[in-house]
């Protein structure tokens, strides 16, 4: 497990990732960085190319572990794309009131591991309402502890399995170039993904 956006990763590379997942467009892919600026960068180079945002079969997620951390989440709301989500794990401490506008879902986790960071149950029915108060669905992951099940994922006498609305990546796409854009596209390519899949430019780091 990486950070696509971190400063060592070139364009280049990170191109060549997105051209991958642009392929092999029938999977979802979750891209996770706590780099939102960097990948919101990115993601105007992409859209300056393709003439649409990142499709909604790329997630594109930033991390946000304390209430330090909490601007990542405007930095996020930049990146031109179908679904953004916040990962709130491991929380480490309570988030104060953010805006969570722009945002499609947040899963919330506590650490696990040897010299794990206990999760206040507060902290979580903090950030439960929160999400809830602006209609972002939620996905509790774990309490965490010395392995990731040692502290169960119940959460009220119940789970919080909530998944983001993903946009049909078609209407996605037409939505944003048009049908006469659209005209001269590849039938197969608009099929799997809303836009045809080719290399981006040098500005994107792909050949």
């Amino acid at each position: 497990m990486s950070d696509l956006f971190h400063e060592d990763a070139d364009y280049g590379f990170v191109g060549r990732c997105f051209h991958t997942m642009m392929t092999a467009n029938w999977h979802t892919y979750q891209v996770l960085t706590k780099r939102p600026a960097r990948m919101a960068e990115f993601s105007r180079l992409f859209e300056a190319h393709y003439g649409n945002p990142v499709p909604p079969h790329i997630w594109m997620g930033t991390s946000v572990e304390d209430n330090a951390a909490a601007h990542r989440i405007g930095e996020l709301r930049k990146v031109r794309c179908g679904v953004r989500f916040v990962s709130f794990e491991p929380l480490l401490g309570r988030i104060r009131r953010v805006s969570l506008r722009g945002i499609h879902w947040a899963i919330i986790g506590g650490e696990s591991g040897p010299r794990y960071r206990k999760v206040e149950p507060a902290w979580v029915d903090s950030l439960v309402s929160q999400c809830r108060d602006g209609g972002v669905p939620v996905f509790f992951k774990q309490w965490g502890g010395r392995t990731p099940k040692a502290g169960g994922r119940d959460f009220r006498k119940g789970t919080l399995d909530g998944y983001p609305r993903v946009p049909r990546q078609g209407h996605l796409a037409k939505q944003r170039l048009g049908d006469a854009a659209l005209a001269g596209r590849p039938n197969s390519a608009l099929r799997r993904s809303g836009a045809a899949v080719r290399p981006v430019p040098a500005s994107c780091g792909l050949p």
